[in-house]
C-alpha cells in the first residue's frame, strides 16, 4: 500500500485567535472529501486538537464521550489527511477537506456519516443499498 503524504498547515496566530470555542472549549469540525466534495463527518475539536491537526496534517478530535484526544484512523486505519483547512465567518465552525483513506469516515462502516435522510424513511448502507429505518434492504423485491 502506498503511504499517503501528510501536509502540515501553518496557521497564523490571528487566524487561530479567530476560532470561537463553546462553553465546553470545543468547536464543530466538518470533514469533507476533497475529491468528491461529499461531507464525511462532524466531530469536535478543542484548541489542542486543532493545533495537532494542523501540525500533523491529519484530523485529530476531542472525544466528548471518552474525554480524550483521538486521531482519526489510529485504530480503524481509516485515516484522514488534511489538504485544506477553513474557519467560517463567525469562527465557530471549522471545515477540513481531506483525502480519506480506508473504508470511510463513519464508525458504522459507511463511507460518510450522513447516509440517512429525513422524509422517505430510507437510508443508504455502506454498500450503497437503500435500507429502511428497521435496517432491512428496501426496493429489491
Amino acid at each position: 500500500m502506498t503511504e499517503i503524504a501528510t501536509t502540515p498547515i501553518t496557521a497564523a496566530p490571528d487566524e487561530l485567535a479567530a476560532v470561537t470555542y463553546n462553553s465546553d472549549g470545543l468547536v464543530a469540525a466538518i470533514v469533507q472529501d476533497i475529491a468528491t466534495n461529499e461531507i464525511l463527518m462532524m466531530a469536535w475539536m478543542n484548541a489542542e486538537t486543532l493545533q495537532m491537526s494542523l501540525d500533523q496534517g491529519r484530523t485529530v478530535f476531542w472525544s466528548r464521550s471518552r474525554q480524550e484526544v483521538w486521531r482519526k484512523g489510529d485504530t480503524s486505519g481509516d485515516r484522514q489527511f488534511i489538504r485544506e483547512a477553513y474557519y467560517d465567518c463567525d469562527g465557530d465552525t471549522l471545515l477540513f477537506k481531506v483525502e480519506q483513506e480506508g473504508k470511510g469516515a463513519c464508525h458504522t462502516g459507511a463511507y460518510s456519516c450522513f447516509f440517512r435522510s429525513f422524509g422517505d424513511g430510507t437510508a443508504v448502507g455502506s454498500d450503497g443499498t437503500a435500507v429502511g429505518s428497521d435496517g432491512t434492504a428496501v426496493g429489491n423485491d
